[in-house]
């Protein structure tokens, strides 16, 4: 499988940030056939399929094992953690294409770049990385990441799950919600407070094991939007955590909580090109085939008017998600425009849906057309990585100087 070169090695102290190291730019024709590759093995192996497991909410265990074979897992992972150690054009480049037939896809490829691979990266130690992070990367193993609770959900300095120190490590009690991978994942980073009062300087990060006593899933069932992947409820009932699998120093989680937000929300901007995309091929085909009064809709200005909506909203999304990319690559700060990009994204996700349902008319209603399954992950897309709502505010507070930009 096609890497992209990498600068320089990790480091790796005890409870030391290590940071990463800025993974080299891929020149065209390699970013063209790596994107090529993931085409193929979209339109061939995932698209098949793809319908049959939205309905029975299942991945197949052959296309994680397929991810894993073809390497395509590691996203921005530098090489030497068993990653492609691509830049981050390319990353958005393969995950738009891989969500133009199913993004849940996308999201399994996403992890190790994001939330659940960036905190061992930045923040794990040697042995750390070594066991978890470089299958994960790999993709001979997935992994979830549990920060969301019931009750503070974008509030997450506000965590009411709780950690108490005790002889050989630290025993968690509370409850995580909208948790992915379930069902398939071998291990969680969460994160708990030491002290409920003490904000986010209490707040400290785990790696947990699956299974673990006292960690008992529950997965939500008949979901309206992203069904394949299995999401729910992680419950800690005095659940011990060895002392090595603290993940950075005691206070730190709200630290390494935050620092894969750009790459989060950088991932779910791409995914809903790649969604948007998709809406505006189906909508494209249906409208050429579809025989009204005697002539296909397409040639109805209606009709027209909805696809031009579609491409301009395509192509301006994929622009930001690039400018997006660009920036981070070169390591200039970033958040704002990640907040813009997911916001905007998502927002051309939701809105080419609408009209592709438009197009489709009563067909739209059926799973025998791809659209239904577009337009009801495309909602959730709105909501995951922050609520468009809250990225909004983001947006105009950063730029009013209420808060930074990284």
């Amino acid at each position: 499988m096609l890497k992209a070169p990498n600068v320089g090695p990790v480091g790796g102290g005890k409870k030391k940030r290590t940071g990463s190291p800025v993974n080299m730019a891929i020149d065209a024709s390699e970013r063209a056939l790596l994107v090529k590759t993931v085409r193929d093995f979209a339109e061939k192996e995932v698209a098949p399929l793809v319908r049959e497991y939205d309905r029975e909410e299942k991945l197949p265990r052959q296309l994680l094992d397929r991810l894993h074979e073809l390497g395509l897992v590691g996203g921005t992972v530098p090489t030497e953690w068993g990653g492609l150690g691509l830049d981050h054009v390319t990353y958005a480049a393969v995950l738009e294409e891989i969500s133009a037939v199913c993004h849940i896809v996308g999201v399994l490829l996403s992890m190790p770049s994001g939330l659940v691979g960036s905190g061992l990266l930045n923040y794990g130690t040697e042995e750390q990385k070594r066991k978890y992070l470089m299958p994960l990367a790999s993709g001979e193993v997935f992994a979830g990441a549990g920060i969301t609770e019931p009750h503070s959900g974008t509030d997450v300095a506000s965590m009411q799950t709780v950690c108490e120190k005790v002889d050989g490590g630290y025993v968690l009690r509370g409850e995580k919600t909208w948790i992915s991978n379930l069902d398939i994942a071998s291990w969680f980073v969460t994160f708990a407070t030491l002290d409920r009062q003490g904000g986010r300087n209490a707040i400290c990060a785990f790696i947990v094991d699956n299974p673990s006593e006292g960690m008992t899933p529950k997965p939500f069932k008949n979901k309206t939007g992203f069904r394949p992947i299995s999401t729910g409820e992680l419950l800690f009932d005095d659940c011990f955590v060895p002392e090595k699998n603290l993940l950075g120093d005691e206070g730190q989680g709200m630290r390494i909580a935050m620092s894969a937000v750009e790459n989060g929300r950088l991932s779910v901007a791409a995914r809903s090109v790649g969604v948007a995309r998709a809406c505006l091929e189906q909508s494209i085909a249906y409208a050429r085939e579809r025989i009204v009064f005697g002539h296909p809709i397409g040639e109805f200005q209606i009709i027209q008017s909805r696809i031009t909506e579609m491409m301009v909203g395509v192509e301006t999304a994929r622009l930001l998600v690039h400018h997006l990319a660009e920036e981070k690559d070169a390591g200039r700060p970033a958040r704002q425009l990640a907040s813009m990009a997911k916001m905007y994204a998502s927002d051309v996700a939701m809105s080419a849906a609408t009209s592709a349902m438009q197009v489709h008319g009563a067909y739209g209603c059926s799973d025998e057309y791809p659209v239904s399954r577009y337009f009801r992950d495309a909602k959730f897309l709105q909501v995951v990585e922050g609520s468009n709502d809250v990225h909004r505010a983001l947006v105009a507070e950063i730029e009013l100087g209420y808060r930074p930009n990284r």
